[in-house]
């Protein structure tokens, strides 16, 4: 599956994020700590982290400027194996810090890893606040559908009935979908992928990193301790070509058998009369009226509609790729931008401007 990069943007304000001097180069051990890796055995964070260990060289920039913050939870031990700067924070409120980070420092390519839980619970409205506000940052949402660090309780993605030690008999929460949620904020990038499939997640970050704006992407990941095998339906080779959903910018969204002459899978996802999508036999309708994928539409009621395919119960029928790329003007650019402009108009250096500003007395005229 190809990834539509769109165009080309690192991290910045005005200017591009410090990239390297011309012919100084890195690789993924560059950017590994000498931090032991300690997570579960078969834990999908060991595949993550690998793939992001050796698609930040590709980036071009200084380990300086690239700077991860994480929350809590087992996802979150990642800033401690890049050797970057990074920080490990606060419980749901990474892309708060972010936020902070992004907008004072226009140099910094910044990424937020997270989990289910940290970013869909306690963290929910720092999540759809960044992701409507549009910074500059990326955001790595692991969802394994469990809390894996406090020993296997159900998250705000576990499936309803799902039997954890916090719910003995089983959920009854109705859980979230965050690409649909991330769509509903209006963000402008929405993707996903999964763990286990180094080239289709490569492309994806790929991507994330290159757009300008905030970038979510949802990283299916197994959690082999206390939800083992929750996505074996999208990984099984026989199973996953008739369970995952390629969505390719540009392309017919087909799945399942493909054709060798037409290119086109035996399923084939099409509008209904109501707006929405659904799930037919390709053979059964007009190849006109297959769903052509269009991630750079600004109205993101169509993607939203592809996030509906994915059951709260089942993953039979999972989108995965690039569902939103559109542009829109970033938080932390404008801020810039009002900052810049009033002190273009105000008299003196910053220095007598801070001084005149603390002897002005207790009371003051906002014009």
């Amino acid at each position: 599956m190809s990834i539509d990069l769109g165009t080309p943007a690192l991290r910045s304000g005005t200017e591009l994020v410090p990239a390297l001097a011309e012919g100084e180069t890195q690789s993924g051990k560059d950017f590994s700590s000498d931090q032991e890796v300690r997570w579960c055995p078969g834990c999908g964070d060991y595949a993550v982290l690998k793939a992001v260990q050796s698609f930040l060289p590709d980036l071009g920039l200084r380990r300086e400027n690239i700077v991860f913050v994480s929350g809590i939870g087992c996802s979150s031990r990642f800033p401690y194996y890049l050797d970057t700067f990074g920080m490990h924070s606060i419980h749901g409120r990474a892309p708060a810090i972010a936020t902070g980070l992004a907008t004072a420092r226009e140099d910094l390519s910044v990424w937020v890893v997270t989990g289910d839980g940290d970013a869909l619970s306690i963290g929910g409205n720092h999540l759809i606040h960044a992701l409507r506000r549009n910074l500059n940052m990326t955001i790595l949402l692991f969802n394994n559908r469990i809390y894996g660090l406090t020993k296997g309780q159900y998250s705000p993605t576990s499936e309803p009935g799902k039997v954890t030690k916090s719910t003995p008999v089983g959920s009854i929460d109705h859980p979230f979908n965050p690409v649909s949620l991330a769509l509903g904020a209006e963000a402008t990038f929405v993707a996903r992928t999964i763990d286990s499939d180094r080239k289709h997640l490569t492309a994806v970050l790929a991507a994330a990193a290159a757009h300008r704006g905030t970038s979510l992407v949802e990283i299916y990941q197994n959690c082999p301790i206390f939800n083992d095998g929750a996505f074996d339906v999208l990984k099984d080779r026989d199973s996953a070509q008739h369970a995952l959903v390629p969505l390719e910018h540009g392309k017919p969204v087909t799945f399942g058998v493909r054709d060798e002459a037409t290119g086109l899978g035996d399923k084939a996802v099409v509008r209904t009369a109501s707006g929405s999508v659904e799930v037919v036999e390709t053979a059964s309708v007009p190849v006109e009226q297959i769903l052509v994928h269009d991630a750079h539409a600004d109205d993101a009621t169509t993607a939203f509609a592809l996030s509906r395919l994915t059951d709260n119960d089942h993953l039979n029928r999972s989108p995965i790729g690039i569902f939103r790329q559109v542009e829109r003007a970033t938080y932390d650019d404008e801020a810039r931008a009002q900052v810049n402009r009033a002190v273009a108009v105000a008299p003196g250096t910053p220095e007598e401007r801070l001084e005149a500003l603390i002897n002005a007395g207790d009371t003051w005229t906002v014009a």
